[in-house]
């Protein structure tokens, strides 16, 4: 079980903090940016250089300019990495209108370029984390053959495109195809966020395991309930209070102490919309954290709806009600 990148979410607090509920078997950074006159970002290295889970650690580039990819993914072999990673995923706007992340699906014979020359390059693992096509996935039948060619080390499939950001339902089939057609294990990654359908998945695609982002930032559990119920045992469900005393350690986590309390509550906001979506189904968690501007307010709202013993799942309440998926 891999955690996912997340720019500005996934950093070396954040890490830390997973590892405390149990933490992933393998830890990706949040993506370095490349391009000709780039350097390995002061912000990131820090994840590897101090990396505090005892699990290995992955960087991701993202990038479509081949020399500064070979350059930068020489730069970061001189550290304590266990592969070098290749984001052909992302679905910012900002990123794939530059043909960087998913905007170089829209081209696979220049994804076949990148990954030749950065095969070449990578003496250690290389591994490619992608979408399944821009905006059509039919082109992930061009794609496939692409990644087998180039002796991948790993291949993480999220199953939607990058037109479908977050909202659509995750084609599991998909990953099956991937885990078919490549020699090297696939990861599962798009929407895990209980252990039960956990499993669902890595039985319904025949992936080697699973990558997970924002279930992990709502549910820091989640991992070792995976493994719970792998192992049959009797999964963890946590109640009110734990969700709150998780979000004050996150708090205190990925924010700087010496910073200005508003902007304190600013940034732990980009976790609370991701853990908000499982505290209640009615979202006003949600709608009233995006608003509070001082941490006592925070921190009074996040006791209003969290200070009590009553089980929380922690699952997306517009994912509780769905079926799991089925072959």
């Amino acid at each position: 079980m891999a955690l996912a990148p997340m720019q500005d979410v996934t950093d070396l607090a954040f890490w830390r903090l997973m590892n405390q509920y149990g933490g992933a078997d393998l830890y990706f950074t949040e993506y370095f940016r490349v391009h000709p006159t780039s350097r390995l970002e002061k912000s990131i290295l820090p994840s590897i250089v101090e990396n505090p889970t005892g699990q290995p650690a992955v960087a991701q580039m993202i990038g479509n300019d081949i020399p500064a990819l070979v350059r930068t993914a020489k730069e970061l072999q001189q550290h304590p990495i266990a592969a070098v990673d290749l984001n052909l995923g992302c679905p910012a706007p900002v990123v794939y209108k530059k043909c960087a992340g998913g905007g170089l699906l829209r081209e696979p014979q220049r994804v076949d370029g990148i990954l030749g020359a950065l095969r070449d390059a990578v003496e250690i693992r290389f591994t490619v984390k992608t979408r399944i096509g821009f905006d059509d996935p039919a082109v992930f039948d061009e794609l496939l053959p692409i990644f087998a060619k180039h002796g991948l080390d790993l291949l993480t499939v999220h199953a939607r495109t990058v037109k479908e950001m977050y909202r659509s339902e995750v084609h599991y089939e998909f990953i099956q195809r991937a885990a078919q057609a490549v020699d090297c294990p696939v990861l599962a990654n798009g929407n895990i966020h209980s252990p039960e359908q956990a499993q669902a998945i890595l039985e319904r695609t025949g992936a080697a395991g699973l990558m997970i982002g924002r279930g992990a930032i709502r549910n820091p559990w989640l991992f070792h309930q995976i493994r719970q119920h792998e192992r049959g045992e009797t999964v963890f469900v946590p109640k009110g209070h734990d969700a709150l005393e998780y979000i004050r350690r996150l708090f205190h986590a990925v924010t700087d102490e010496d910073a200005p309390q508003t902007s304190r509550v600013q940034r732990v906001k980009k976790h609370m919309n991701f853990l908000g979506m499982g505290v209640d189904p009615d979202g006003g968690f949600l709608h009233d954290v995006r608003r509070v501007r001082s941490e006592a307010d925070f921190f009074s709202l996040c006791e209003s709806f969290l200070d009590h013993d009553r089980p929380m799942p922690l699952i997306p309440f517009s994912e509780s009600e769905k079926r799991l998926p089925t072959s």
